[in-house]
């Protein structure tokens, strides 16, 4: 339990990160926003090691927890299926750790990742509709994060926390879902025109957020957005049912 817990905490000193970095992204400053980017943020500090095997225990303790979730016979089938990709993505992130930590390898950026998944699905047999399907997936979350974040539904498995975290995560939830959806847009665009390189992870799609009407402004909200989850993650730590 205490390790799940600690897990919930390594997963907001990511958002902040990338949070931040997002921040220096939309005043005019270098840098990669997203998990790969945060976790090579965190190894280049003093104790960084030490913090990033902490860090991976955790993450390691909420993937079993979510596997077990999966499989558990309680709660609808869509919760299930929820706990189930949970549990994919914090292994990857655990993966992505422990390359660092015992080969010296440095996570590959989600930008990266996302063209080359990208690019093997262009690679099969209908493959733009496969494409176009993820691109589809992607915002479908995203519209289920905001949703989330909109009806306060998260809160559900809180124990406590208050009014105050229900603001963070809501502010969290939100930022998330507007992520989601740019980069499922961007995944689109490579489906519609057979073009990996188009497609992006959470640096780009961030990144993205400064092109549009609104300027760096909206990349600029959906930042603090991010660092407002890293909070909410913290309080998941304290009160998440676990």
């Amino acid at each position: 339990m205490i390790l799940t817990r600690l897990g919930y905490a390594a997963r907001g000193v990511l958002y902040l990160l990338i949070g931040i970095v997002a921040l220096q992204v939309a005043f005019g400053e270098g840098g990669e926003a997203d998990k790969s980017g945060a976790i090579r943020i965190v190894a280049a500090q003093p104790f960084g090691t030490v913090v990033l095997w902490i860090m991976t225990l955790g993450l390691a303790a909420l993937t079993v927890w979510q596997i077990r979730e999966t499989f558990s016979s309680r709660g609808r089938a869509r919760d299930r299926i929820e706990s189930g990709l949970r549990a994919a993505f914090y292994a990857l992130l655990v993966v992505s750790l422990l390359g660092l930590l015992l080969r010296g390898k440095p996570a590959a950026s989600t930008d990266s990742q996302s063209q080359d998944a990208t690019k093997a699905l262009l690679d099969l047999p209908g493959g733009q509709v496969l494409v176009a399907i993820a691109a589809l997936g992607l915002i479908a979350l995203g519209v289920h994060w905001i949703h989330e974040g909109w009806t306060k539904k998260f809160m559900k498995d809180m124990t406590g926390g208050g009014e105050t975290v229900r603001k963070l995560g809501q502010a969290g939830y939100i930022a998330r879902g507007v992520v989601a959806i740019a980069a499922g847009i961007l995944v689109g665009q490579a489906a519609i025109t057979y073009d990996s390189d188009k497609a992006v992870g959470i640096d780009g799609a961030l990144k993205s957020l400064a092109d549009t009407p609104a300027g760096p402004w909206l990349l600029v909200a959906v930042a603090l957005g991010l660092v407002l989850f890293a909070a909410y993650c913290v309080a998941e730590a304290r009160w998440h049912r676990v």
